[in-house]
C-alpha cells in the first residue's frame, strides 16, 4: 500500500510541515494496544526481511561501498534477529506488576525520534531503528546520509507501508528527502531523543542538540590472540569479521595483538587464507592512504583490499582478502593504529600476556573507547586471562573466541548481548548509553560475551517402520493402537491408476476404516492443488492423512495437512526465508491436533518421509518454495520396500542420485553433527553398492531395492536435521527455470558444489557458531576414505571422490552437463541471471559452508551447463 499523503521533504519549510503532521501521527499511536502494535510490528518486520536483497543491491550501487552479499545479511538480521528478540517484549502500558509490595511498571512513548543515518549501514539501520521504533509506539523521521539517501528512504518506505496497511497511523515514519545540516539540526532540535548513529561529529552534535541523545562512539578494536588460543580459529575468526561487508561494521577488528611464541604461525595462517602482508615499502604507501591529514581517507571506507592497494600503488592479488601491516607503535601518530572502516588490519607482536593487554588498553584509547575488544585464548585453562581482560578493557563489549562484527552487533556467536546495529559506548566513549541500543535503555552495562554454539537436535518421526512387507502390519495400529475412524489419502494420478494404493486401501477396508483418496498431485506439486486437497480434507474431516508417493505427493499433503488444521494461516508466511530457524519472523502452528501424518514412500530418493521440508510451487508466479519447519515432520513413516520394486529406470536414477547429494549436503553443512555425519556415512556406502544394482535389476533385486530404499530414508534424516546447501539451492532454479528433474538437477551441480566447497581459501566462509574455520576439504576426504577413495593427501582424495561419483553416474545413466539434457544455449543465457539471484536468496544456501556470492552461484551454473566441471571458482 503506497502512503499517498506523504510530502517530499526538501526544504526547512516543508521539514516544518512533515514535523506536525509526525506528531499527530505519533499522538495517535500511543494510543495503541499492545495487540495492535504487535501486529504492525509483525508486519513491518515481515515487509523489510522480504525486501533484504534489493535493499542491498541499492545500498552497494548508491555508495560504491560494501558488498551486495553481506549487506543482504545486514538486512536480514535487522528484521529477522531484531523482531525475534522483541517479538514478546510488553511495551504498552502495564508491562511489570508486583502486588506483593506493590509496584507497578507502565510503558509509554517518548515520542518523536530523530534518526540519523549512516552511509555504512543505509539500509539495515534503517530497517533496525524503525522496528524499534514502532514497537514502543514512537514516530520516527530519518535523516539519511547525503549519498545513501535514496536507499535509505527506500528501507524506510518498505516498513512505513507495511505499517500503515497493518493499521498504523499514516506518516508514523518520514525521512528528509534532500538532507542538509541546517534541516539535520531542525529534526534533532524539534524531536523528543535523537538516535545517532555516525561520525564522531555529528554524534558530538547530537548531544549538543539540547535534547535527549543516543548516539554511539567510533570503534577502534583490537584482537588479542593468547599464545593459548586456537589459532585456526582465531585467525578465521578475524579474517571472517573482517572481511564482513568490507569491514564497515565499527565493531570490526581494526589490530590485532600476537604473542611472540605464536606469532609466525599466526602469520602463516594469515597468508595461507589470502591475507596479504605489506612489506616496509608498501607499509608507508598504505598509511599515506588510509588516513589523510589525521583523518580518515573516505576513498577506502567499505572498498575492497585490492581496490585500497592500488590506490596506494601497490600491486596485490585482486583475491585479496585483508592488507596487514606489522608495525610497532600503539600512538595516534601510527596511521595504522586508527579506525580503517575497510580490510586493513594493524598487526602487533607482544612479549607476554601483559605486554598486549597494554598494547590494547592504548589502542583503544586511541578512538575506541567504549566500543569493543576482543580476545582469543584457551577458555577452560585461561579463565584468569579473561578475567583480567574484562578488567582491564574500557569497551562496553568484551568479547570472547569471537567475531567481532559479528559478535558485537549480538546474538549471532553469544546468546545475551541483544541484537542491534546501533552500539553504546558508555561514559567512556561520551555516550549516554552502554548496551548495544534497544528498547530500553538505562544504565552503562559491562558486559562479557564468550563464544557460544547453539543448542543441537537430532529430530526425526516418532515412528520409523522398515522392512520388505512391513506396510500392513504397520497399519494395524491404526486401529488397534490410534483408533482410528477416517483416513485422508494423498497421492498421484499415475500411482493411483497403476494400482499403488490398493494395498493402503485394502488393509483399511479390512480395518473397517473409511478412506478417501485426493490424487491430483502434479510432479511439481502447486499450491492451488495443495488448496484444493484441503478443501476435500475439510468436507471429510480425516483423523488420519496417509501420503502415499515420492517427494511430490508426501510435500502436497504435508501442505494440505497444515491448510486442514489451520486454515487461517497464509501460505507466503510459512515460505519466508529465515537466517535461523529457531528466530525466523514466522512460528509455525501446532500440527496434529486434527489429524496423525503418515508418509509412505513409493521412491528411494527424496527422503520427504522423515524430513521437515516441503517444495511447492506458486502457479501464478511459477516461483518454488521450499518450506522448512518441524512442524511438517510426519509422525509416522513406513518404508516398505515391495512399494518401490517396480520403480522405472529413470526414475530410480534420477531419486537414487537425490539421496546422494543429501548425504553430501549434510555431510557439510554449517550444522553438520556427529548424529548426521553417522548416518550420512553409512547410507553413502550403501547407495554407492546398491544403486546400480537396483537400477541394472528393477524388481529382480529386492534386496538392492530395500537397500536403496532404507538408504534414502537415512539421507533423509541426516538432511532433516544438519539442513542443505547450495547444490539444491541451484538444483531447485534450474528445475524451476529448466523443468530438469530435481535429483538430475543437483547430479548436474554435485561436482561443481564438491570443487566449491572444498576451497581451503574460501571467498567467504559460512555463517553459524559451530562452523569455526574452513573444513570441508577433510570432511569430503572423510567421505572418500569411507567409500573406498582415499587419496595421498586431502585434496587428491576429493579428486577421487569425484571421479567415484561420475563412475556412479554413469553406471545410472546420468548425463554430464546441463546441455546434454536439450537446454538451448539462448534459453539457459537469458535465465540464467535470475535463476543465479533466486539460487543465492533460496533457503538452502544458509547452511553452505561457504557463503557463495552471486557471482560464484553463476559461474558455477556455466561450468555445469558447458561440461567445464574441472573447473573450481
Amino acid at each position: 500500500m503506497e502512503n499517498k499523503t506523504r510530502n517530499i521533504i526538501d526544504s526547512v519549510e516543508s521539514l516544518e510541515k512533515a514535523l506536525k503532521k509526525l506528531r499527530a501521527a505519533q499522538e495517535e499511536f500511543a494510543t495503541y494496544s499492545q495487540e495492535q502494535v504487535d501486529k504492525i510490528f509483525f508486519a513491518a518486520a515481515t515487509a523489510a526481511n522480504q525486501q533484504r536483497l534489493p535493499l542491498a543491491h541499492m545500498a552497494v550501487e548508491e555508495t560504491g561501498m560494501g558488498i551486495v552479499e553481506d549487506k543482504v545479511i545486514k538486512n536480514h538480521y535487522a528484521s529477522e534477529y531484531i523482531y525475534n528478540k522483541y517479538k514478546n517484549s510488553k511495551t504498552c502500558g502495564v508491562i511489570e506488576e508486583d502486588k506483593e509490595f506493590g509496584v507497578t511498571r507502565v510503558a509509554e512513548p517518548l515520542g518523536i525520534l530523530a534518526a540519523v543515518i549512516p552511509t555504512t549501514n543505509p539500509t539495515s539501520t534503517a530497517i533496525f531503528k524503525t522496528l524499534i521504533a514502532l514497537k514502543t509506539r514512537n514516530g520516527i523521521i530519518i535523516s539519511p546520509h547525503p549519498r545513501a539517501k535514496k536507499c535509505t528512504a527506500e528501507a524506510a518506505k518498505v516498513v512505513l507501508e507495511a505499517a500503515v496497511k497493518a493499521g498504523a497511523p499514516e506518516g508514523i515514519i518520514d525521512w528528509i528527502d534532500v538532507p542538509s545540516l541546517e534541516m539535520t539540526n531542525l529534526v534533532m532540535k524539534e524531536c523528543d531523543c535523537i538516535l545517532a548513529t555516525g561520525g564522531p561529529a555529528m554524534v558530538k552534535s547530537a548531544y549538543s542538540s539540547g535534547k535527549p541523545a543516543l548516539g554511539v562512539g567510533a570503534g577502534n578494536t583490537p584482537a588479542i590472540i593468547d599464545e593459548s588460543a586456537d589459532v585456526l580459529m582465531a585467525v578465521n575468526s578475524i579474517i571472517h569479521s573482517k572481511t564482513f561487508d568490507n569491514g564497515m561494521i565499527c565493531a570490526s577488528e581494526q589490530s590485532v595483538i600476537v604473542d611472540t611464541k605464536i606469532y609466525d604461525e599466526v602469520k602463516a595462517e594469515f597468508k595461507r587464507r589470502g591475507c596479504y602482508f605489506l612489506k616496509k615499502d608498501e607499509i608507508e604507501k598504505v598509511r599515506k592512504t588510509i588516513i589523510i591529514n589525521g583523518a580518515l581517507n573516505a576513498k577506502i571506507v567499505g572498498q575492497k583490499a585490492a581496490t585500497i592497494a592500488e590506490l596506494a600503488g601497490v600491486k596485490v592479488d585482486p583475491a585479496t582478502k585483508i592488507l596487514i601491516g606489522e608495525v610497532t607503535s600503539v600512538e595516534l601518530s601510527e596511521e595504522f593504529a586508527h579506525e580503517k572502516l575497510s580490510p586493513v588490519l594493524a598487526m602487533y607482536k607482544s612479549k607476554d600476556f601483559t605486554d598486549a593487554l597494554n598494547k590494547a588498553e592504548r589502542l583503544v584509547a586511541d578512538g575506541g573507547y567504549g566500543h569493543t575488544s576482543s580476545l582469543y585464548v584457551n577458555t577452560v585453562t585461561e579463565r584468569e586471562k579473561i578475567a583480567e581482560f574484562g578488567e582491564r578493557m574500557k569497551t562496553c563489549r568484551v568479547l570472547v573466541n569471537t567475531p567481532a562484527s559479528q559478535g558485537g552487533i549480538g546474538d549471532i556467536y553469544n546468546f545475551m548481548l541483544t541484537p542491534s546495529l546501533t552500539l553504546g559506548c558508555g561514559s567512556w566513549g561520551g555516550n549516554s548509553v552502554s548496551e548495544n541500543v534497544g528498547i530500553k535503555q538505562l544504565l552503562n552495562i559491562k558486559s562479557v560475551a564468550e563464544r557460544r554454539e547453539n543448542m543441537l537436535w537430532f529430530r526425526a518421526p516418532e515412528k520409523v517402520y522398515f522392512k520388505k512387507g512391513c506396510l500392513p502390519v504397520a497399519l494395524e495400529e491404526l486401529r488397534d493402537v490410534m483408533d482410528k475412524k477416517k483416513v485422508f489419502i494423498v497421492t498421484d494420478t499415475f500411482l493411483f491408476q497403476n494400482g499403488y494404493t490398493k494395498p493402503v486401501t485394502d488393509k483399511l477396508d479390512q480395518l473397517g476404516i473409511v478412506h478417501q483418496t485426493f490424487s491430483d498431485v502434479a510432479p511439481d506439486p502447486t499450491l492451488n492443488s495443495a488448496k484444493k486437497g484441503a478443501d476435500l480434507m475439510r468436507s471429510f474431516g480425516p483423523d488420519c492423512i496417509i501420503a502415499i508417493g515420492g517427494g511430490s505427493a508426501m510435500d502436497a499433503a504435508k501442505i494440505m495437512w497444515v491448510l486442514y488444521e489451520h486454515p487461517e494461516v497464509d501460505f507466503y508466511d510459512m515460505a519466508m526465508r529465515f537466517m535461523d530457524i529457531r528466530k525466523r519472523v514466522y512460528t509455525f502452528p501446532k500440527m496434529g491436533e486434527k489429524a496423525y501424518f503418515i508418509a509412505v514412500p513409493t521412491s528411494a530418493g527424496t527422503g520427504s518421509e522423515v524430513t521437515p521440508f516441503a517444495v511447492i510451487t506458486d502457479e501464478v508466479t511459477g516461483n518454488k518454495y521450499p518450506l522448512a519447519d518441524y512442524a511438517l515432520l510426519p509422525n509416522m513413516a513406513i518404508i516398505d520396500a515391495d512399494m518401490m520394486m517396480n520403480a522405472p529406470k529413470g526414475l530410480t536414477s534420477s531419486s537414487g542420485i537425490d539421496a546422494v547429494s543429501h548425504n553430501l549436503e549434510a555431510l557439510v553443512s554449517v550444522m553438520a553433527t556427529d548424529f548426521t555425519d553417522g548416518i550420512a556415512k553409512q547410507s553413502l556406502q550403501m547407495l554407492f553398492e546398491y544403486l546400480p544394482r537396483a537400477y541394472d535389476n528393477g524388481p529382480n533385486d529386492p534386496e538392492a531395492r530395500e537397500k536403496v530404499g532404507h538408504a534414502a530414508c537415512m539421507a533423509g534424516m541426516a538432511f532433516a536435521n544438519a539442513f542443505l546447501g547450495v547444490m539444491h539451492s541451484m538444483a531447485h532454479k534450474l528445475g524451476a527455470f529448466h523443468h530438469i528433474p530435481h535429483g538430475i538437477a543437483n547430479a548436474l551441480m554435485m561436482e561443481q558444489v564438491i570443487r566449491f566447497n572444498s576451497s581451503e581459501v574460501p571467498t567467504k566462509m559460512g555463517t553459524f557458531p559451530q562452523y569455526q574455520y574452513p573444513k570441508t576439504q577433510r570432511k569430503y576426504a572423510e567421505v572418500a576414505e569411507v567409500l573406498g577413495f582415499k587419496g595421498k593427501n586431502d585434496a587428491d582424495s576429493v579428486e577421487k571422490l569425484i571421479a567415484g561419483i561420475r563412475e556412479l553416474q554413469v553406471k545410472i545413466g546420468i548425463k554430464r552437463s546441463i546441455k546434454d539434457y536439450g537446454i538451448k544455449e539462448e534459453d539457459f543465457l537469458a535465465t540464467l541471471d535470475d535463476m543465479t539471484e533466486k539460487a543465492f536468496d533460496d533457503q538452502c544456501t544458509g547452511c553452505n559452508p561457504r557463503y557463495p556470492l552471486i557471482s560464484e552461484i553463476k559461474q558455477m551454473y556455466l561450468n555445469a551447463y558447458y561440461g567445464n566441471n574441472n573447473e573450481a571458482v
